[in-house]
């Protein structure tokens, strides 16, 4: 990437730091640095030019575009024009095709690629206090994400075979790796929502790589299988799911017993069928693994027991007690894909082609996991952890501050520290409760308007209406 303007490329820069805390002597001040930037930048081909929507101006109105309640491409050009304005420039075009066209022009490796080095230099710089025993947690999960109704999108994301043609939304399977201790997405990969390869347990093995010797994953009942566990074990990765009482039973009167329902127990290996077979064949006809049956007591929670499956073997480091609560803890990925779906808006995308679809799903994330950073300055500064901080309540607080944090390159640095710590005072008061036993009823008191669902493709529907087969 060639930087034709220095000076207007170290601007962009700087300002971009600015909406998300990245300068001034606050810790994690590295995360979005010159060189995380500069190696994303590397994945663009085209020189930059004398243009409005750099790829450094073009990123920030895509972040703020997924960070806005209002989504639109329109009212995203138009905090560009605000800005440019304040800054003493002369005002753009209203218009959003420059705009749209600067986002096709950034490859999809520039967003995934900044998007993962700030959640690994994050996840790195975490305070030991915040690991699991000292240990990293990562945890995995899947989820959907509907689409506009484009030709491109259906081919690309084709819908489920038991959906009428055009009756429905193209839907993609998000497969993500979140970190227990920080929040942040480390991975993630985006694909079908059917058909073979396109599975969660595939995405899994896909993001494989990303773990090091030493971290723990954390997965649901879904991720229980030999095969998982026996290759997260060679990498020197230990797993703690639940056992899918689908396919497998526990049975403790057999294998070592280290207490009541507390055993270690060899797998196994099961059958194997079609490609693949000479790799797996060379695999281990067994595997050990340690089961343990977990009892909940608690009113309200409809599981009243389960068995963890982990390979983490030592009954004395880590104890059955200890299992449970680090299971327990994974309800806290289904609150961080909650919040990136409903409280970002990434449950329906607004992008009309698939490329530009992976961008935005990219583009959350990236913002997801900026938030996450400044969460966790707060959390370092008032000596709490990150996850007892509400996400809801940093982005709220955060969009409060906006108009003087475009301000703030104007504040002396006295005034500027002063800023900055009465900002992350405002973000670290809003703490989540710790409920463990909450339960609530999964109903809605508020009635919804009584439509006729939309069974037919639109154009269709609208044909009726103007023949009169069917009321608007």
């Amino acid at each position: 990437m060639r930087h034709c303007n220095e000076q207007a490329f170290r601007s962009q820069f700087e300002f971009l730091k600015r909406q998300f805390l990245q300068d001034g002597g606050l810790p994690f001040t590295d995360v979005l640095s010159r060189e995380t930037v500069e190696q994303a930048l590397g994945t663009v081909e085209f020189a930059w030019n004398e243009r409005i929507y750099t790829p450094l101006v073009t990123l920030w109105i895509f972040l703020g575009q997924v960070l806005s309640a209002d989504h639109s491409c329109r009212n995203a050009v138009a905090r560009l024009i605000v800005h440019r304005v304040s800054q003493g420039f002369a005002a753009c075009s209203s218009k959003t095709d420059a705009y749209c066209q600067a986002r096709q022009r950034l490859p999809e490796q520039f967003f995934s690629t900044i998007t993962r080095i700030v959640g690994r230099k994050l996840e790195d710089r975490a305070d030991k206090q915040w690991l699991w025993k000292g240990r990293h947690v990562h945890m995995f999960d899947g989820t959907t994400t509907l689409m506009p109704d484009t030709a491109a999108n259906q081919e690309a994301y084709p819908q489920t075979w038991n959906q009428k043609p055009g009756a429905g939304l193209p839907p993609a399977r998000v497969g993500a790796i979140f970190s227990l201790a920080c929040g942040t997405i480390l991975d993630l990969k985006i694909a079908k929502y059917a058909g073979k390869g396109q599975g969660e347990v595939t995405l899994l093995h896909e993001m494989s790589n990303l773990f090091s010797m030493g971290d723990v994953l954390l997965a649901d009942a879904l991720m229980c299988n030999w095969k998982v566990l026996y290759s997260f074990k060679q990498r020197g990765v230990d797993v703690v799911t639940r056992i899918n009482k689908a396919k497998r039973k526990a049975d403790f009167c057999c294998g070592k017993r280290f207490g009541k329902e507390d055993h270690l127990v060899k797998w196994k290996k099961p059958h194997i069928r079609g490609a693949g077979c000479a790799a797996q064949l060379a695999m281990p006809r067994f595997i050990t693994v340690r089961e343990a049956r977990v009892r909940i007591d608690q009113p309200g929670f409809r599981t009243l027991s389960m068995v963890i499956v982990t390979t983490l073997l030592d009954p004395v480091e880590y104890s059955k007690d200890d299992l449970a609560n680090l299971y327990r803890a994974r309800w806290k990925n289904e609150l961080d894909l909650r919040t990136i779906k409903s409280v970002m808006q990434m449950d329906c995308l607004r992008c009309k082609t698939p490329e530009l679809v992976r961008k935005e799903v990219w583009t959350h994330a990236l913002a997801y996991n900026l938030i996450r950073t400044i969460m966790a300055q707060a959390a370092n500064r008032h000596t709490i952890e990150p996850r007892s901080i509400s996400f809801k309540g940093a982005l709220q607080t955060l969009e409060a501050f906006q108009p003087m944090i475009a301000m703030r390159g104007q504040f002396r640095s006295t005034t500027r520290q002063q800023f900055y710590e009465q900002l992350l005072t405002a973000i670290a008061a809003h703490r989540v409760a710790d409920r463990p036993d909450r339960f609530e009823p999964r109903r809605h008191k508020r009635r919804h308007k009584h439509y006729v669902p939309l069974a037919v493709p639109r154009q269709e529907a609208k044909l009726q209406i103007l023949k009169g087969l069917a009321k608007n």
